[in-house]
């Protein structure tokens, strides 16, 4: 099973929480994990995946304009995600400054994908966020993030 974690990054953030998240992930066996970086990704990288994680800085609030692409030209192959599982995570500048609603962003588009999504019932029930660069917290969630995934990818067989 493939989970793919797709990244955007300007300040080397984000890229620190993808590769906790890929470190979670690759926890689990029978799961192989490719990092790539958001301008590098296909369509058919979408396609292969079992497991999608989406890692966007916050800007506004809203995935980045490079996340936000992967989406747009994912249009061509609208409902061929459907059923793969999908989760977000962010990095932003400050407490309160749209880190809940850009993971929700990329959520959103993932499921007019008609993909699966799994919340978390503790804290942070949408995805993995930072402030700045991730600390020990951020980077423990992260971990847990990616082990999340693979293992509902597991448990599904997608």
């Amino acid at each position: 099973m493939d989970v793919l974690i797709i990244y955007d990054s300007k300040t080397g953030n984000t890229k620190k929480m993808a590769d906790e998240v890929a470190e979670g992930a690759r926890g689990i066996d029978g799961i192989n994990v490719l990092i790539k970086k958001a301008n590098e990704t296909t369509n058919e990288d979408l396609l292969k995946a079992d497991g999608i994680i989406v890692g966007s800085p916050t800007y506004y609030g809203l995935m980045s304009a490079q996340i936000k692409a992967i989406f747009d030209k994912s249009v061509s192959i609208h409902g061929k995600l459907s059923g793969k599982v999908g989760a977000a995570f962010t990095s932003s500048g400050g407490v309160a400054s749209g880190a809940e609603t850009t993971i929700i962003s990329i959520l959103e588009a993932m499921l007019v994908h008609g993909m699966i999504i799994q919340g978390r019932a503790h804290a942070e029930h949408y995805g993995a966020a930072a402030v700045g660069e991730p600390d020990e917290k951020a980077r423990m969630r992260c971990q847990e993030l990616g082990k999340t995934i693979a293992l509902l990818v597991m448990k599904l067989g997608t």
